[in-house]
């Protein structure tokens, strides 16, 4: 098994979003259960880069041509789901200083 170059890209990246991890919980911006989550993410792509045939398995009981393809449609599902839920933020937060700027409006008059 050779190394590609690729592998060394991701897997390169995948340890410096783990050290982005380990600082944004040691900074407490993360939760125990979020930093378990993102490290369990970044060490699987890791362990997937590293050993690709692990995939084969459940692209065979899938359906799914080669096993990279799962973690790409996995990967976009997670993508939106995480800008639908960026979204839903933003609206309640825009909601909440609409409502907090017609109070301070209120208080003023």
């Amino acid at each position: 098994m050779s190394i590609q170059p690729i592998q060394i890209i991701v897997v390169l990246f995948s340890l410096f979003a783990i050290s982005r991890v380990f600082l944004r919980y040691k900074d407490k911006k993360l939760t125990i259960n979020q930093f378990i989550f993102w490290c369990i993410i970044w060490a699987g792509l890791i362990t997937l880069t590293l050993f690709p045939k692990l995939t084969s398995p459940l692209s065979r009981i899938l359906g799914v041509g080669r096993g990279s393809d799962i973690f790409i449609y996995l990967g976009i599902a997670l993508l939106f789901y995480i800008v639908f839920r960026i979204y839903v933020k933003t609206e309640e937060q825009d909601q909440n200083i609409t409502k907090l700027v017609r109070e301070l409006a209120k208080k003023k008059k």
